[in-house]
């Protein structure tokens, strides 16, 4: 009999799932899935490490299946499926951690506590993320559960890095840079040697571009700089978030639009970003399709502030050895990278646009000063390598086979 770990990465409406092998060291993914449409019309579908479908249900339109009945569906369902394994823990992506985390956690009261308390400072995500330990606590509370920081890896930077110039008074309050996306950055950081020892050893900006999108400077494979701060909503332009902002145009949108907070909120977390310059679509592959000029402003925006922020980076690490590009835009849109590597020339950089339009991973030339790369990140692996280590001598596994739901 083999133990798996289960990985659950939960939104507002949508949880995301994967099951990996915990008898091998590796941790070889078994199957993954999703739910979607929780509150309107549930969907799910699960396929197996090769992409083949083994899993799918669609809920009548209005059924409001919530996260609870979306949790005990899955937990039903790898009870049929993988009910020959055991499940040792259960890994969450938790957006943010604060001050007080900066490892993977085994959840605890205290730490859900502690966790809810920082809902204001990632309110698209966190009280998501805690759903569905919630539940599970109630359903399974036999069942080790682990968080994983998207914050975590970000803590070691240099104090001034995560400072604001903002009285003492405030700051003790937590008010600081945190940065964020931490589990992609730290995979990355875990593969680089793979593909450029040079990298991995010195200085290398990551951009983590996709609906959420960010950047990290990481010298020695530690993060000394990134762009989101105290939120998920500064930095980059995003999907729907407007990334930087002059803090006088919420200012201005409170003193002349009458605007409160929940308003602002509404603005700069949902219609923004990409959606607003555009007013056609959050989504970058449809930018891409569309000649109409609004499209194009908005993807010319995107590429720009990546442009600005990489020199930004290249200055907090002292210089660049390697550009690292992933996610869903970064490693899926080579009209991106192009561009983003086109206007960084000045930094050494050569593109070999064949590589490029192929997918890499490499894509710069071999002349180039500045090698620059497109690898697939892999989050949920991070946090199934990290609850696995914290269910290492823990207490006594249950079995998927025989588990009440």
């Amino acid at each position: 009999m083999a133990d798996v770990i289960l990985v659950l990465n939960a939104g507002s409406s949508s949880i995301k799932f994967s099951v990996f092998d915990a008898a091998d060291d590796a941790l070889p993914l078994l199957l993954h899935g999703q739910i979607e449409g929780l509150y309107t019309a549930p969907r799910f579908k699960a396929e197996d490490a090769q992409g083949v479908c083994i899993g799918v249900n669609v809920w009548e339109s209005g059924v409001e299946l919530g996260h609870g009945g979306a949790i005990a569906y899955l937990i039903d369902f790898l009870r049929n499926h993988r009910g020959d394994h055991t499940l040792v823990a259960v890994g969450h992506r938790v957006v943010h951690g604060g001050v007080s985390f900066t490892q993977a956690v085994v959840v605890t009261e205290d730490v859900v506590a502690t966790l809810g308390k920082l809902a204001p400072l990632a309110p698209l995500h966190q009280p998501h993320n805690l759903k569905p330990i919630d539940i599970l606590a109630q359903l399974r509370p036999d069942l080790m559960q682990v968080a994983c920081f998207d914050t975590a890896f970000h803590r070691g930077q240099p104090e001034v890095a995560q400072a604001f110039a903002l009285p003492v008074s405030i700051t003790s309050l937590g008010v600081r840079r945190y940065g964020f996306h931490g589990l992609s950055y730290e995979y990355i950081a875990s593969v680089l040697a793979q593909f450029d020892p040079k990298a991995a050893a010195g200085r290398t900006v990551v951009a983590h571009l996709g609906n959420g999108s960010s950047m990290c400077a990481m010298v020695g494979g530690q993060s000394v700089a990134s762009t989101m701060g105290f939120t998920a909503v500064d930095g980059l332009p995003m999907g729907t978030r407007c990334g930087s902002l002059d803090p006088g145009v919420i200012l201005y949108l409170m003193d002349e639009l009458d605007m409160d907070a929940r308003a602002i909120e509404d603005l700069i977390y949902r219609r923004s970003g990409l959606l607003g310059v555009s007013g056609i679509s959050s989504d970058m592959r449809a930018l891409l399709a569309s000649d109409d000029p609004r499209a194009r402003q908005a993807v010319a925006l995107f590429a720009y502030r990546i442009g600005r922020e990489l020199g930004s980076l290249a200055a907090a690490a002292n210089g660049i050895d390697a550009l690292v590009f992933t996610a869903g835009i970064g490693e899926h849109a080579p009209a991106i990278r192009e561009s983003v590597c086109r206007d960084a020339a000045w930094l050494g950089i050569e593109l070999d646009a064949a590589a490029n339009e192929a997918g890499g991973p490499r894509i710069s030339t071999a002349s180039s000063k500045v090698s620059v790369w497109a690898i697939p990140t892999n989050e949920e692996l991070m946090i199934a390598r990290h609850t696995l280590n914290a269910a290492k001598g823990a207490r006594p596994p249950t079995e998927l086979r025989g588990a009440s739901s």
